[in-house]
């Protein structure tokens, strides 16, 4: 699978090609504290306002929780209201692959880690421009990282194994 990904410069870099990571239950439960398995893994949502990221406004990088992929960028977040980390775009569009939800007697796009098919959560055609997406996203399903730790990422995401 191609996907972009940062060098250890903290430059975003790819499309590169990397293998998709596939674990069983019982490996993502040991990885996994039960909030992320339960979110990322069980297609959870958590409680509106009780996000550990709703309100992080340090400029960085959100990677997948489960396979450190490079998801979103800081500088896409943006306060939708909606209680939920919001962006208006993903850090490459191949890093984010979007699914027919029809559960709960809705019909949503639900948004997964390309890498790892982790659920993130949902993308909506009300967000602002350039784009007008909201991709409205658990905390629970991402890792932070700050600008100056960028570099971190290419060693995580090229370990993350398979």
């Amino acid at each position: 699978m191609k996907v972009k990904v940062f060098d250890r410069k903290g430059l975003l870099i790819g499309p590169v090609e990397l293998p998709r990571v596939v674990k069983t239950d019982a490996e993502w439960r040991a990885q996994l504290t039960p909030e992320q398995f339960q979110v990322a893994r069980g297609k959870g949502t958590e409680r509106p306002f009780c996000g550990t990221l709703l309100d992080n406004k340090r400029h960085g990088v959100y990677a997948c929780i489960c396979c450190r992929l490079p998801l979103f960028a800081s500088s896409a977040k943006f306060h939708s209201g909606t209680g939920w980390p919001s962006f208006f775009q993903p850090v490459a569009d191949e890093n984010v692959l979007t699914h027919k939800d029809i559960s709960h007697g809705m019909v949503r796009s639900e948004i997964l880690c390309a890498r790892c098919d982790a659920h993130l959560g949902h993308v909506f055609e009300d967000g602002p421009r350039p784009t007008g997406l909201r991709f409205c996203v658990n905390s629970e399903s991402l890792a932070f990282t700050e600008e100056k730790d960028l570099s971190s990422l290419a060693d995580s995401a090229a370990e993350a194994p398979g």
